[in-house]
């Protein structure tokens, strides 16, 4: 079976395992994440299956979105409830006030990786490090929010953020908290749109069991090519196609609706055969990933 589990990962579970599962759902050997979600996250995960496994790091990653939920006055070691109180103050911030710091944070940001990730550190991720007690430098790195909206429900602030890829939610919980001046800690955050996979085309592990156990896990299936879209599509020959799916490179001025540099689908007879470069002048469209079952 090839192509995209569009998985709805619940609490508790890490994305490893979530992984697993899958494999064993769809009955399928090969099979990995397109990025990890803590464990006590929930929401997208979309997990590849068979030959589509080779397409992971081409998926757009873009942009992402997150719903979060936080309180003030209170700071931990890893920027959520789940830490080690560090800081915890009677003093909690207002709507108004956290709205009024709020625009500081829209657009491109710095952030400081948390040290609890799985960035990694002379070839060690900053999680272990953490674990031993140990805090190393970070490099500030730049990101991008799209859209940040926030508000107030049941005696807990509510996030929705859209943002680029690599933008750590806790850390921006935390640089509010900072700004407002009584800290803060992310208390539930589930991811609403990765890779082209919304919340709401997402199945969680007992609903694909339910597939599974009804022979009809192939409906939850998405073809790798759907979530490609952002690459533009061009159509070769047949003799065209042959070439390509054997690694060959394809003469450029015969290569119709190549225009400009760049990635692209590339269909024969209407089959999705896998993903061709271009590189400006260059006199070759050139394979960048074929397409194959396994």
């Amino acid at each position: 079976m090839t192509g995209i589990i569009p998985l709805h990962k619940g609490e508790n579970i890490t994305s490893f395992f979530a992984v697993a599962k899958v494999r064993r759902i769809a009955g399928e050997k090969k099979a990995g994440h397109t990025g990890t979600l803590d464990p006590n996250a929930t929401g997208v995960l979309p997990i590849a299956l068979g030959g589509a496994t080779r397409f992971i790091e081409l998926l757009p990653t873009h942009k992402k979105a997150y719903k979060a939920t936080f309180k003030t006055g209170i700071e931990t070691d890893t920027l959520d409830i789940w830490g080690t109180v560090l800081n915890e103050t009677d003093k909690k911030a207002t709507l108004e006030e956290i709205l009024n710091v709020a625009d500081n944070f829209r657009g491109e940001i710095m952030q400081l990786p948390p040290m609890f990730s799985a960035l990694k550190k002379d070839g060690v991720r900053l999680y272990e490090l953490a674990r031993r007690g140990e805090e190393v430098e970070r490099e500030l790195r730049k990101c991008e929010i799209y859209k940040l909206e926030i508000g107030e429900e049941q005696g807990e602030f509510t996030l929705y953020c859209e943002c680029s890829a690599g933008t750590y939610i806790r850390s921006l919980i935390s640089d509010i908290g900072t700004a407002v001046g009584t800290g803060a800690v992310m208390t539930s955050l589930q991811r609403t749109y990765a890779c082209g996979v919304s919340i709401e085309d997402c199945l969680t592990l007992e609903e694909l069991d339910a597939l599974s156990q009804s022979g009809d896990i192939s409906k939850a299936v998405i073809p790798v090519d759907k979530l490609l879209l952002e690459y533009p599509e061009l159509h070769v020959t047949d003799n065209q196609a042959i070439r390509f799916k054997n690694g060959g490179d394809l003469m450029a001025q015969r290569v119709r609706q190549l225009n400009g540099a760049g990635l692209y689908r590339v269909y024969g007879n209407n089959e999705f055969l896998g993903l061709g470069e271009y590189i400006e002048g260059a006199e070759s469209l050139t394979v960048k990933r074929v397409y194959v079952e396994r």
